[in-house]
């Protein structure tokens, strides 16, 4: 699918306020509500509008510390990997998960309370995971700039 304008300024309006409704959303884009709808519904068709969900405050939820754990596996082949990504698939406190090309494995992002509950994760769940050769964790000290909306130009 090929993006016009006006779908881009309706990605753009979604990832402002994805709950605003219709109309508004036909009213800031410049079009009228019918044609507005249906091109929401052929960008969700096309699978460039995935889903919609609620981005909720972590410090709210004592949610408030994010972990950056690098890993590194005990080998890359396919069944080590595919082992290793279905573990992480069920940790609820593993936000993000990347594989890597690099000098580690993968790299997670961990959301947790404080140090002590990553620490009990890591000491109960990560080092647990047969496949994992070694984690070492990076804190952050401060969040400069956190965003979900990509750049549509």
């Amino acid at each position: 699918m090929v993006l016009d304008e006006i779908d881009k300024r309706i990605l753009k309006a979604l990832q402002r306020d994805a709950r605003m409704q219709n109309v508004e959303l036909a009213q800031q884009v410049g079009l009228s509500p019918s044609p507005c709808l249906r091109r929401v519904r052929l960008l969700e068709e096309a699978g460039i509008i995935d889903r919609y969900v609620a981005v909720l405050n972590p410090a709210k939820l004592n949610l408030a510390l994010s972990m950056f754990a690098r890993v590194w596996l005990t080998a890359q082949d396919a069944e080590t990997i595919e082992h290793f990504m279905d573990a992480m698939k069920k940790l609820p406190q593993v936000v993000e998960c990347y594989i890597m090309l690099g000098e580690s494995d993968a790299l997670l992002r961990v959301v947790v309370a404080n140090l002590d509950e990553y620490r009990r994760f890591q000491s109960t769940h990560l080092t647990k995971i047969n496949g994992i050769q070694n984690v070492k964790t990076d804190v952050p000290s401060q969040i400069v700039k956190q965003t979900y909306a990509l750049p549509i130009d």
